[in-house]
């Protein structure tokens, strides 16, 4: 029978921990290794909990790590940080919120110092603000900017945060040899001599520790399953902190054979489409299986998510993609692709598509509030997109660097869906209006300029309004000079024009002296303002 550093308050848990095998070893094993580790030092724990049978074992066995040892060595803080895209499956996230209070109650009621912390994308940076604000392409493998941008990031900051607090801090995962090999490789490679522990691959003084890295998911369920007892109450799913893990169980009974989506660190970590516990939005695979294995089994409710999900992952179809998509990139410009090998140099190419077209970012809004709406109306409290992330979308269509949303649609989105408005800011309107849209329309027509392009030269006086120092600002005109204005057969039909190389030169030549015309009359403005001063 193994022997724990510590079993003061396990007594209840003692048979249970000494006679089932783990990884060919008992329990008892595993949890004196935790408590040594846990005491050896001063450095906090954080434990990444995505809500998964991995690393729910994880905290199962920090919890029963802790009580095993006698309050006074229960010296340093366990932070449970849990990320939630503001997009997981629905059913998830309610599952994870709601385990996370009640570890943090029965952390309270057993005295354990553990503390449980739910953390979020930036508002400028969720999945919804990118892709119906700025209108970022779905993702794919190729392009995946979510990892990044909603997982990686706020769970970073949080260690960082604690780093700056702490001075270092060791990072508990559930990652398993048999079931993601390659995270293994990469943790492996970082490990320390004659330690269980591992370095960070990206934040400087975090440390890793896998503590069931030799586990199988025979192990894992053992443990999940395992007795324990309160008081003179016995059920055979409960967890030590008191909830059932049966919902769990059945959570991955329902889904189809998937596999887990592990906490995000860094990008070593494989996509979580195919997971139970990835984003109901994910693209980056063909098929969302485990949200039709979730509907087949009884959620039918999902079903106008996935469709909604299909829609966006259609968009990525090449056939598609000059449909859905500006042919103009975000910094105004058209970018051609490259010549393939053995391709002629003048051969037409295709542009590569920019952003998603407001047109069909407004009506993905619309239909997501819609679906919103329904769900609710039916007695699911859902909420597919956030109050900030509609003010910050709102924003972003504001400026949109191609399609300036002057007329200010999304108030008017939300009225038609909800019949109701939002505390929207009046100092967030744009400056324009529909109307003032029209009159540059046909003044553009009668002068042969661009509608956009005057658009974007106007916010730009605008934004400098009232500055005493107005540095940069021919930088910036000529930025917007040299973007590409017009249709896409009018902005062909100009670099058909130049394709010879003295046409070329001259239309350069010609850039040249008006940038160098700009940068004389401001050395000329500086000048005055500088008299001024004396």
């Amino acid at each position: 029978m193994s022997i724990l550093v510590q079993k003061h308050d396990l007594e209840d848990y003692e048979e249970f921990i000494n006679a089932e095998l783990f990884a060919g070893r008992p329990l008892a094993d595993f949890v004196a290794e935790v408590q040594r580790i846990y005491c050896t030092d001063k450095r906090p724990w954080v434990i990444g909990y995505s809500g998964g049978k991995d690393s729910t074992v994880i905290v199962t066995l920090v919890y029963l790590a802790l009580l095993g040892l006698e309050p006074e060595r229960r010296s340093k803080p366990v932070f449970i940080v849990s990320s939630d895209t503001l997009v997981e499956t629905p059913v998830v996230v309610d599952m994870i919120t709601r385990t996370l209070k009640m570890i943090e109650d029965g952390a309270r009621r057993d005295e354990l110092p553990i503390t449980t912390h739910l953390v979020t994308p930036k508002t400028d940076a969720t999945f919804w603000v990118s892709l119906l604000g700025k209108g970022y392409p779905a993702p794919t493998r190729q392009f995946r900017w979510c990892t990044e941008r909603i997982k990686i990031d706020p769970v970073s900051l949080f260690i960082k945060e604690k780093v700056a607090q702490f001075d270092e801090v060791i990072l508990l995962l559930g990652s398993r040899s048999d079931e993601s090999a390659s995270r293994a490789q990469v943790i492996a490679r970082h490990k320390i001599d004659g330690s269980r522990l591992a370095r960070h691959t990206t934040l400087p003084n975090a440390y890793i520790y896998t503590p069931i890295d030799t586990w199988n998911t025979n192990d894992v369920w053992s443990l999940l399953r395992g007795a324990y007892k309160y008081s003179d109450f016995v059920d055979e799913w409960e967890s030590p902190w008191g909830t059932s893990n049966l919902p769990l169980w059945t959570l991955y009974l329902n889904s189809s054979n998937q596999g887990e989506c592990p906490l995000v660190i860094d990008d070593s970590t494989p996509s979580c489409g195919n997971s139970r516990f990835g984003c109901w939005t994910c693209t980056v695979v063909t098929k969302d299986k485990a949200m039709e294995g979730l509907i087949k089994n009884g959620e039918e409710w999902m079903s106008p998510l996935l469709r909604y999900r299909d829609l966006l992952a259609s968009t990525g179809d090449p056939s598609q993609k000059a449909k859905y998509r500006n042919f103009k990139r975000r910094d105004g410009r058209v970018i051609y692709q490259n010549a393939k090998e053995g391709e002629e140099l003048d051969s037409q190419r295709k542009f590569i598509p920019g952003p998603y077209w407001l047109k069909f970012r407004k009506q993905w809004l619309e239909d997501l509030l819609t679906i919103e709406k329904q769900l609710n109306q039916e007695g699911h409290e859902i909420t597919l997109i956030t109050e900030p992330e509609l003010h910050e979308i709102r924003q972003e269509w504001f400026k949109d660097p191609n399609e300036p949303d002057w007329e200010d649609s999304l108030p008017s989105i939300y009225r038609k869906v909800y019949g109701r408005d939002l505390e929207w800011s009046n100092n967030d309107r744009p400056r324009f209006d529909a109307d003032d849209a029209k009159m540059l329309e046909q003044l553009g027509d009668e002068y042969d300029v661009a509608p956009a392009m005057i658009k974007k030269l106007i916010e730009l006086e605008l934004s400098m309004e009232g500055l005493s120092r107005r540095s940069g600002v021919f930088n910036k005109i000529s930025s917007l000079l040299k973007q590409d204005w017009g249709s896409l057969e009018e902005i062909e039909a100009k670099k058909s024009q130049l394709q010879a190389k003295h046409e070329y030169d001259l239309h350069q030549k010609e850039i040249q002296d008006y940038e160098d015309k700009i940068r004389e009359i401001e050395a000329l403005l500086l000048r005055d303002k500088q008299a001024e001063l004396i």
